[in-house]
């Protein structure tokens, strides 16, 4: 039985997962051929007609090429969501991000987002704080939360990394967080670590009145990270940090469904290997889709202004993405329409290269609910880590306040001093 998977007449009904794929096919094949061979491959397909394709397979099973735009060399596919086992996100990426990577036919591959029906959507546990739970556990209602990563990277032993987040929570900021690629070294084990840091923030909370956290980066093979995410528990924590891409969609469906009462903080590391190339791979909207509905609370998308790469258009897309319930079909922006149903919202991270001087131009484009984060912008500041974090939090007041930056600097000297060392971007009002 040889199927035809092009039908440009379908329309995708509430039970179908969709797809939306750029495509450049080798040379020698047609767009509609490669489309064919995607959607087949993805789902019930092979390269030949075979014997044991049973008539009931085919007509229920078999997904849907309901659009090709030769323009831009975009599909749509519509997959029946029982293509795929509920709540196994390893699996349906090894469907729809498969072996479809690897065919000859495939030039270039690009999964630019997914749609996820309620069947789905209902088979994820999703976030247990989201951004409003998250605002409650700080006790911050109308402002964006602050927070640094220890630099250095790694080198520093317990007791040092410790100091250096208590210093932090005492300039003001909210959070703490560990790096990347921080996990259980020798001169830095993670549970000393933990115990250190944790003991550091209860310290930090008596001396400022305000609720602190740290985000202790679990990431491991799955045991491993669900004994330290315990331990983290076990010592009065209430959030852990998660590397996503390396450490796997099923580590962090494991950590999620542990149901350990635990924020979790989601970092990107690596995801430039897949979302790096604007015609290959899969878009970092489609990553932090993915990530909002496996059950983080918060995950990194870029800062706009800072270090990392990113348009503000893109940006702004993932982070109205995984912080509205309901998206419309956005064809220009390549975002398909999503009704998140009960999954909450999450908090866009934004960091890399961030300092006091770019804090108002990225709240006038992102305004409130975002997670700021400065790495070198608080520990590099001149007067050091506390004056640093105090910089921060004065330069989220400047912008909440609607005062320009070098204005609200002359009577707060941590200020001052950041902006003299780093500059500032001034913000005009209805700029953007």
């Amino acid at each position: 039985m040889k199927l035809k998977y092009i039908d440009l007449k379908y329309k995708p009904t509430d039970n179908d997962l969709v797809c939306e794929y750029y495509i450049e096919p080798t040379d020698g094949y047609t767009l509609e051929e490669v489309s064919e061979h995607v959607a087949g491959e993805s789902s019930i397909g092979t390269w030949t007609s075979i014997s044991t394709m049973k008539p009931r397979i085919a007509e229920k099973l078999k997904p849907h090429v309901y659009s090709i735009d030769k323009q831009t060399n975009e599909i749509k596919v519509a997959y029946n969501s029982e293509l795929f086992e509920a709540g196994n996100m390893p699996e349906i990426m090894s469907s729809i991000g498969g072996n479809i990577y690897g065919m000859k036919a495939v030039r270039n591959l690009r999964l630019q987002d997914i749609s996820f029906p309620k069947s789905i959507l209902r088979s994820f546990k999703g976030p247990l704080f989201g951004i409003y739970g998250i605002r409650r556990m700080l006790k911050v209602k109308d402002r964006p939360l602050t927070g640094t990563i220890v630099k250095p990277k790694v080198g520093l032993n317990e007791k040092e990394h410790a100091k250096v987040a208590y210093d932090s929570w005492v300039g003001g900021l909210d959070a703490v967080k560990d790096d990347e690629n921080l996990s259980s070294m020798k001169f830095n084990k993670f549970d000393k670590r933990a115990k250190e840091t944790l003991k550091m923030r209860d310290l930090a909370e008596q001396e400022t009145g305000e609720k602190k956290v740290y985000f202790a980066n679990v990431t491991a093979e799955t045991k491993e990270a669900l004994r330290r995410a315990r331990l983290v528990k076990s010592l009065g924590g209430e959030y852990i940090m998660f590397d996503i891409v390396t450490g796997g969609w099923g580590t962090l469906q494991a950590l999620r469904e542990a149901d350990l009462g635990l924020a979790i903080h989601a970092h990107r590391a690596g995801h430039g290997m897949f979302t790096e190339n604007p015609y290959h791979g899969m878009s970092m909207l489609t990553l932090a889709k993915i990530s909002r509905l496996i059950g983080v609370d918060q995950i990194h998308i870029g800062a706009i202004v800072g270090k990392m790469k990113g348009s503000e258009e893109d940006v702004k897309n993932i982070a109205k993405e995984i912080s509205d319930m309901y998206i419309s079909e956005d064809k220009e922006a390549k975002m398909l329409k999503q009704d998140w149903g009960k999954i909450k919202p999450i908090f866009p991270v934004c960091s890399g290269g961030m300092h006091p001087g770019l804090i108002p131009a990225l709240m006038n484009i992102l305004e409130t609910d975002i997670i700021i984060q400065c790495g070198g912008g608080v520990h590099g500041h001149k007067k050091g880590t506390q004056q640093g974090a105090t910089a921060v939090r004065q330069a989220v007041d400047a912008a909440l306040k609607e005062i320009p930056l070098d204005k609200y600097a002359k009577d707060h000297k941590e200020l001052k001093i950041a902006i003299d060392q780093w500059g500032f971007e001034p913000v005009k009002k209805g700029e953007r």
